[in-house]
């Protein structure tokens, strides 16, 4: 599994491990993968805890981050975040607001406690004045290697400050249109994300994109993401040309990701079968669990969903909610995940994940070799 990749990082696999919760970076890292901080939940001033602890506790291992960084953004002229917050916040229809707010009532959340913010209040996502302070913030640490934009290749003049500071730029695709964009930008890795994946994805299947794209890019390293759940799918990636996976799913379920326990049950119970693309939560297409809440946005007579970041706003109220009442919310709880889901049917730490992924890969080399010696 030491692809050219994995020499460059510096690690033992190539196993991205995007997370949002910092544990489980810290224990990806040190069990020879490299955790991924997802960063569009934290305000800057957040996100700087997160990486002073995460630096206290990973040793000499390299970790990343990720952003969500529009190429182009329609508020890049108000670099002020509170003042963007007001801005955005008087954009949002009431009607759309009264509407999310009415479908939690009709599911049984009660409002918060008097006085309470939910996260739409003071966190401003997906916007590229936040994150470019998340990038900012992270080019401070040493340990980060990696920044990764959820939406692509960043602006050219972030893309810049990044690589000229030693770092590696990577950008996520989800057909090859987007992949030689990204590769014209000048990014390091491209990753390509097949529709099976959670969160922001396309339609394109990962069996499909994931040759496509490293024809496209070559000689651009390529990592594959998209229902990679097991050692014998990253072999298949290594087989296809990437070099290698980009997981995102596969931790939402261990002992260190800061899920409530109402979430992991929900997972753990769930079918590959019980994902659906939905706009309801960011306002682009993402891969979560179906439930109630998601089937009250595709209803006849349903407000529009809006364009990010004012959907993620919206939700926010489910979001925060859920997380005040857990067993309340289980209903509407928003779960993002990809179709790996049915794989996803126990509590495991992230360390063995990792190497029953590493297993996982040597045994299905094995299985491999009499069919490629066989005349």
């Amino acid at each position: 599994m030491r692809t050219i990749l994995a020499e460059k990082l510096g690690i033992d696999a190539p196993i991205f491990a995007f997370s949002h919760c910092r544990d489980v970076v810290v224990e990806a890292s040190k069990a020879g993968a490299i955790g991924v901080l997802g960063c569009v939940g934290f305000t800057p001033e957040e996100l700087e805890v997160q990486l002073d602890w995460i630096d206290a506790r990973i040793g000499d291992k390299p970790y990343g981050i990720d952003v969500v960084m529009p190429e182009k953004d329609p508020w890049a002229d108000e670099p002020d975040l509170d003042k963007l917050h007001q801005r955005l916040k008087s954009m949002i229809p009431p009607e759309t607001i009264a509407y999310a707010k009415k479908v939690l009532a009709d599911n049984g959340v009660p409002e918060l406690p008097a006085g309470t913010q939910h996260e739409g209040d003071y966190l401003i996502r997906s916007t590229a004045a936040t994150a470019l302070r998340h990038v900012e913030i992270a080019l401070k640490h040493p340990k980060v290697r990696l920044v990764a934009n959820a939406l692509g290749a960043p602006p050219a003049e972030v893309t810049k400050l990044i690589k000229d500071s030693g770092r590696i730029v990577a950008g996520l695709c989800g057909e090859v249109s987007q992949a030689k964009k990204h590769a014209e930008a000048g990014v390091d890795i491209i990753i390509a994300q097949g529709t099976e994946g959670g969160g922001h994805t396309g339609e394109i299947g990962s069996l499909v994109l994931w040759p496509e794209v490293v024809e496209a890019v070559a000689p651009i390293p390529v990592l594959a993401a998209g229902g990679v759940g097991s050692g014998a799918q990253i072999a298949a990636a290594l087989m296809l040309g990437a070099q290698g996976v980009w997981t995102g799913s596969l931790w939402l379920t261990t002992i260190e990701s800061d899920l409530t326990e109402q979430q992991r049950e929900l997972l753990i119970e769930a079918r590959s079968r019980d994902t659906t693309r939905s706009r309801s939560l960011t306002g682009k297409p993402c891969r979560m669990l179906k439930n109630e809440w998601t089937k009250a946005w595709e209803l006849p007579g349903a407000p529009k969903t809006l364009a990010l970041p004012l959907q993620d706003i919206v939700a926010a109220e489910a979001t925060s909610r859920a997380r005040a009442y857990p067993d309340k919310a289980k209903n509407v709880t928003i779960n993002p995940v990809g179709q790996i889901v049915g794989r996803l049917n126990k509590v495991e730490r992230t360390r063995d994940v990792v190497y029953r992924l590493i297993e996982e890969y040597f045994d299905a080399v094995e299985r491999f070799k009499p069919l490629s010696s066989y005349e």
